[in-house]
């Protein structure tokens, strides 16, 4: 063993021009490429991930609590039920949760001079916390509450902005679809803040306000709501933290995590996690290959080598060995070099944000990256492994090569 490492490394470091170094500088540029691009998906698809699970929690919380209604879709209107202090106290004290806010919402078209827009209208009281929401405002900011009666004031998305021609302060004329054959019921309410999250979904369907304004607009009782929406610590827990929420509410509520109501959108982000894989493969694919190209002419190269390490009385396996070190030589390189380069492209995107995306297919206007060392650790590993594993198979020409033979290549 230390033989065929002695003889790799004088191989591997020999600083002199030859045809088998311009091969190992290709096949090290070529694992580095492989290596970076592995590390550049698994960024890529983190970013866009976390980027649109945290627009969807900041605006919807991880958590929804409402009463039971069958076939109820995401803009079905709520079953008031009285508000429940007590039930806020023993969520607020299950562990993992952080926020608990009340909220309802109410079908409404929107009326500015010459333009109508129909939207959702969801209502929240002054203890709503706003802390989600605020890295969403492009301008303004929350509704001002009042002492008595309703805040008079609506908080909408720059699409919304845009197709009513509308800016902040400008009054709006909003009329509450009432349903049973009522009319509507229309409300004059002030733009105090506008918000963008490029999420279609939401930037064109709601619209925030006064809780208050829904409870007198459906005639409910003082206190009464739509539900509660939860904000947990990691959303990786909340379906576990939906169980214990479950076991401290009344029989009549209705617990569903923000997955269980938007199912498609997050089916969709995880078959991003295929397209991960795929690359993954292909890009390990392509690191093989052309290992096994460089292994290939390597041997060959060194033909008369081998011929004369068979004479000498080297077992085939020892020489295997030699190349087999060379590879992982080479392996190593690249992943080091690969490793400098993927992560270089990574904080650079993170800092500067060059890589631009279309708002209306990616929701986002700069490509999110997000890394975790173990990654990166993975990533190295695996290709490690697996390409001086697969190498083992084309070093078996070893042997084939008779020394009398390979003693009189040239």
């Amino acid at each position: 063993m230390r033989l065929s490492f002695l003889v790799a490394r004088r191989i591997a470091f020999n600083k002199s021009s030859s045809f088998s170094r311009f091969i190992i500088n290709i096949a090290i540029l070529a694992t580095a490429i492989s290596v970076a691009v592995m590390i550049l998906a698994i960024a890529l698809v983190n970013g866009f991930q976390q980027t649109i699970q945290q627009k969807i929690f900041s605006f919807w919380g991880h958590i929804h609590i409402t009463q039971y209604q069958p076939n109820a879709g995401p803009l079905t209107e709520q079953i008031p039920f009285q508000g429940d202090s007590a039930m806020v106290a023993r969520l607020k004290k299950i562990e993992g949760i952080n926020t608990v806010n009340a909220y309802a919402t109410k079908s409404a078209i929107i009326k500015a001079e010459k333009d109508i827009e129909g939207v959702i209208f969801k209502g929240v009281d002054r203890q709503y916390n706003w802390q989600h929401l605020q890295q969403f405002f492009i301008e303004g900011g929350p509704i001002r509450y009042k002492d008595s009666s309703y805040a008079p004031e609506i908080v909408i998305s720059v699409s919304l902005a845009k197709e009513l021609r509308v800016k902040l302060h400008d009054p709006l004329i909003v009329y509450f679809i009432q349903g049973n054959g009522q009319a509507p019921r229309a409300r004059k309410l002030t733009i105090s803040g506008i918000y963008k999250t490029s999420i279609e979904e939401y930037d064109k369907t709601y619209v925030i306000g006064d809780l208050e304004l829904v409870r007198k607009l459906n005639n409910w009782q003082p206190g009464d709501v739509g539900g509660y929406e939860m904000f947990v610590d990691d959303y990786k827990k909340m379906n576990a933290i939906s169980i214990q929420a479950d076991a401290v509410m009344p029989d009549k509520l209705f617990i569903r995590t923000i997955k269980e109501i938007y199912p498609n959108v997050f089916d969709w982000l995880q078959l991003q996690n295929q397209n991960e894989i795929i690359i993954l493969i292909i890009m390990t694919i392509v690191a093989i290959i052309n290992m096994i190209t460089a292994i290939l002419i390597l041997i060959l190269e060194r033909t008369n080598m081998i011929g004369i390490l068979k004479a000498l009385g080297m077992r085939n396996w020892n020489i295997q060995k030699i190349f087999i070190y060379q590879a992982g030589y080479i392996v190593l390189a690249g992943l080091i070099l690969g490793d400098i380069l993927g992560i270089s492209v990574v904080a650079l995107q993170q800092k500067t944000g060059f890589f631009k995306l279309s708002e209306e297919s990616y929701y986002m206007s700069v490509a999110a990256v997000s890394l975790h060392w173990w990654e990166v650790l993975l990533i190295n590993a695996g290709t490690f492994i697996i390409c001086l594993l697969v190498l083992i198979i084309p070093s078996m020409v070893i042997r084939r090569i008779t020394p009398m033979k390979a003693i009189q290549f040239k």
